[in-house]
């Protein structure tokens, strides 16, 4: 396991001096069916190349546009939508509007189907979901650019920041927007929804109520990046797919599990006891409001 948090950088691992895992680090390329051939991750002059970041001894991926490898994603997502033998193509980055024409964010994956004559018969969204990091990618990123075949096995385990993949923060700040809004109006349509991301990611989320593919509005596509010792690389593997109706879905994700109150009545009971103090002995406690009480 390596003492560095970076998987891949441009698409290969980090230990990876083949002529193609070189040269798509001199150029910055994107070996996933980016948009443009570059990579254009966070900035397109200075990219972050990181694909994907080690975890314990599982590879978490931070980048969304990983998990287009091969387009797998777009056929697995194609299976749910439409009967097998329909014909489909799909587009990227589709502005999704609501009833006021207000954007609700773009879809990432549109995939439509078509008759003999190219008209649209029906279509599915399919969303993909990276994972945010917490602490700095970008300074062991460009301590190995700097010199690749020196600092691949560079030991980063006792720097500031070490960053690492942070899961609360991606499903709720991305994932359950998207679910409410994109998704609120691809359901009101009555319209499939995909979501794509990958296993550790997955099983941090609550866990769904799972139903029968013909009753289900999202398929969960969920993905390991498993290594070949072969290829020396990673490659996107589909671990399972997961059926769920929008509505139980989005109050498991949208919903905070409770804890115990008693542990929130512990704490208002020691803010309690702070402020008893402050009164002269026989005299009322200070009316004041619980706010400023718990903002102190």
């Amino acid at each position: 396991m390596p003492k560095h948090p970076l998987a891949e950088v441009f698409g290969y691992p980090t230990d990876n001096f083949s002529s193609e895992a070189v040269r798509h680090r001199q150029k910055r390329l994107c070996p996933f069916n980016n948009k443009v051939p570059s990579c254009t991750k966070d900035k397109a002059q200075d990219p972050l190349g990181t694909c994907s970041i080690y975890q314990h001894h599982k590879v978490a991926i931070t980048c969304p546009i990983r998990f287009r490898e091969d387009w797998l994603v777009a056929d697995d997502a194609a299976d749910f939508f439409f009967p097998s033998g329909t014909k489909w193509t799909s587009v990227t980055e589709v502005r999704l509007n609501d009833k006021y024409g207000k954007s609700a964010g773009n879809i990432d994956v549109v995939l439509i189907s078509y008759d003999e004559r190219g008209r649209l018969t029906d279509f599915g969204a399919l969303e993909v979901q990276a994972v945010y990091i917490s602490g700095n990618i970008r300074a062991p990123f460009e301590h190995y650019m700097q010199n690749p075949s020196a600092h691949h096995d560079m030991d980063w385990t006792k720097k500031k920041n070490y960053p690492c993949p942070d899961y609360l923060s991606s499903s709720r700040k991305r994932l359950a927007p998207q679910l409410i809004y994109k998704g609120g109006i691809l359901h009101g349509w009555n319209k499939k929804m995909a979501v794509a991301v990958h296993s550790g990611f997955f099983d941090t989320l609550p866990r769904l109520l799972e139903c029968k593919q013909k009753e289900a509005d999202i398929a969960w596509l969920v993905y390991d990046l498993v290594y070949s010792s072969e290829q020396k690389r990673f490659n996107l593997v589909r671990n399972r797919t997961v059926f769920s109706s929008f509505d139980s879905a989005l109050e498991k994700i949208t919903v905070a599990e409770p804890g115990p109150i008693e542990d929130f009545i512990a704490q208002l009971q020691e803010k309690l006891t702070e402020e008893v103090p402050r009164n002269e002995p026989g005299t009322p406690p200070e009316a004041r409001a619980l706010t400023d009480i718990l903002e102190q």
